[in-house]
């Protein structure tokens, strides 16, 4: 999950969890909008930590060993 589908689940939860006033049988929207904040909330948070692990790492260049 990238950071763009994760601001995307994050802006589609807000939007169902406080901007949608209808109702449908047998789901609560409210509910379902807040699952899908936690969710993108949760795969951001990842997105950035793992992009952020692979830039702290140090790249040391391989040299050839001259004797083979």
């Amino acid at each position: 999950m990238g950071i763009g589908t994760s601001l995307l689940l994050i802006a589609v939860g807000a939007i169902l969890k406080f901007a949608v006033t209808e109702s449908v049988s047998g789901i609560k929207l409210e509910t379902v909008g807040a699952i899908l904040m936690v969710i993108g909330i949760i795969g951001l948070v990842i997105t950035l930590l793992l992009s952020f692990r692979d830039r702290d790492r140090d790249v040391v260049p391989r040299t050839r060993d001259p004797r083979l």
